[in-house]
């Protein structure tokens, strides 16, 4: 076995990896590990922004199948995780939106993460953001994460935002400005025409340095401890195994996921689980892989009377004539990425944050397990979601081997609540898309169809096709309390020279997509590890 020193080994090349091996090897003195279970980013697809459509399958994502969900009947859901350098910033749809202030002011003055707070946190999104066209106290200009507006909405994209308007959702020109509420056009984590993930925006920049070294296709077997302190990962790349020593800390950024797989194989977990699979107790931390939390998204699907959306773009002479659009002129359809508008709405009671999350894809049957339309015709999509679901589920180990893939279980509407608004959720999408702007576009609402009315055979649909929204979070949350696995320093309670600095530590999933959220953390992470905080 072959072995290397370090001062930090960083586990996971996905946003909060790049993010830290950039920020850390900003220091020359300080030599940097990258491991990274999947591959580079060479796929063309990867940097067109319409690419999307093609990577929640595939081998850029791990495969991961949900565990039975069993107030969802008993289904089996894909889980699209990614598994290719840049993590989910290079496979996601690049919508670019964090929350509101008081989803990080709840983690301060609620869930024991005082030093999180908005106003705390808020200079790590400046930090990170390059946005192309705002620049006042809520954007930054000049970070590595490149943000711009899409260049030319598709049609049907601004239909919709005129629909959500009849049906009296104010417009919004920022998701992510003093006011979250309102329909409109979301901004992406685009630039120069192109997906900007964190693998572009903040690990591509750094390659040049020589006191980083960057690794991918490894596997992680364990971390090493002496004692209760992390010393370094032993792992494999390809057949040769490896081991890393980390002088001063071993950072993990695998995600809500993998995070805690990595953690419970290292013997850092549920004392009992452990033992279960025939390994060594390090630290019985019964938090890890508890506290699973993300968002559950139901889709409509609309039929549309001519070839007005994305759909178009099947057939293979009008793909042939997109991409040469693109290649000349960096214009047309691939500069889409596919979940082009959107809404933050009410569920019922105005008066507070909003509860709903609508996400509108100028297409139909572009994620997996979507519907699509009539073979031939073009259709739409309207996803929608409570944004701060309270059904909780669990990661946990298959077995004692790193190659085998953990269960995922998200315990999905185990919550009656979440139900509720999942469902008010649905009942609003189709509100929209009965409005002047879409309807004279529509031939007819294929899925759910007219036999779906009652309050009960909506909840049955809800049960039936609803599906994760790629937002998993919270399985090593931070906090105070007993199931906390880090402290606000992101420090591994009871433990030396580790922390996890990614999705897993949120002690409560933020009302919105989660990448920014977690290129923030890992921007604050490098911090309090460089000590600047």
């Amino acid at each position: 076995m072959s072995a290397a020193g370090f001062d930090y080994v960083i586990i996971g090349g996905g946003s909060a990896g790049c993010v830290m091996a950039n920020r850390l090897s900003e220091d020359a003195n300080a030599r940097i590990l990258l491991l990274e279970a999947g591959g580079k980013d060479w796929h063309p697809l990867i940097h067109m922004p319409v690419g999307f459509a093609k990577m929640t399958t595939g081998p850029h994502t791990w495969g991961f199948k949900t565990a039975p969900q069993k107030h969802a009947n008993n289904r089996e859901i894909p889980y699209a995780q990614a598994r290719v350098i840049g993590g989910g910033s290079s496979i996601n749809a690049e919508v670019f939106t964090r929350g509101a202030p008081e989803d990080y002011d709840r983690w301060a003055h609620e869930e024991g993460c005082d030093g999180w707070a908005f106003k705390d946190i808020q200079q790590y999104f400046l930090k990170s953001e390059g946005n192309g066209r705002m620049a006042d106290v809520w954007h930054g200009t000049d970070g590595p994460l490149g943000v711009s507006d899409l260049p030319d909405p598709q049609p049907m994209t601004r239909a919709f935002v005129q629909s959500c308007q009849q049906a009296g959702i104010p417009y919004s020109h920022d998701f992510n400005g003093e006011r979250q509420a309102g329909c409109g056009v979301y901004q992406t984590t685009t630039k120069g025409y192109r997906r900007c993930s964190a693998a572009v925006g903040y690990l591509k920049p750094a390659l040049k340095r020589k006191n980083l070294t960057v690794e991918t296709g490894c596997m992680v077997k364990r971390i090493t401890f002496e004692g209760n302190r992390a010393t370094g990962v032993d792992y494999f790349n390809g057949k040769e195994r490896k081991h890393a020593r980390a002088t001063s800390e071993v950072l993990v950024t695998s995600g809500a996921i993998g995070t805690p797989k990595i953690m419970m194989l290292s013997g850092v977990g549920p004392a009992a689980h452990l033992r279960a699979h025939n390994i060594d107790v390090v630290h019985d931390l019964p938090g890890v892989g508890e506290n699973l939390n993300d968002h559950f998204g139901i889709d409509i699907v609309g039929e549309l009377t001519g070839h007005y959306s994305l759909d178009k773009y099947n057939k293979p002479h009008w793909a042939a004539w997109a991409g040469l659009q693109y290649l000349m002129f960096r214009s047309g359809p691939i500069t889409s990425n596919v979940v082009e508008g959107g809404a933050f709405w009410h569920s019922d009671d105005l008066s507070g944050l909003p509860d709903l999350q609508f996400h509108f894809l100028a297409g139909a049957g572009a994620e997996a397990g979507v519907p699509g339309v009539t073979p031939g015709a073009s259709g739409i999509t309207l996803n929608s979601y409570a944004v701060r679901p309270k059904s909780r589920g669990t990661v946990r180990l298959r077995s004692g081997d790193p190659a085998d893939m953990p269960i995922v279980d998200p315990n999905f509407l185990a919550e009656p609540d979440d139900l509720k608004v999942g469902v008010e959720g649905v009942k609003l999408s189709r509100e929209i898309f009965s409005q002047p702007a879409l309807q004279k576009h529509l031939r007819a609402i294929r899925f759910p169809d007219d036999g779906v009315k009652t309050q009960k055979e909506l909840e049955d649909y809800a049960r039936q096709y609803g599906r994760t929204s790629y937002h998993p979070t919270c399985t090593c949350k931070m906090g105070t309390d007993d199931m906390a696995v880090v402290g606000t320093d992101l420090r591994v309670h009871g433990l030396d020279g580790i922390r996890i600095c990614d999705s897993s530590v949120m002690p409560s999933l933020i009302g919105s997509n989660t990448n920014a959220p977690t290129i923030m953390i890992a921007e604050k992470a490098s911090d309090l590890v460089r000590g600047n905080r």
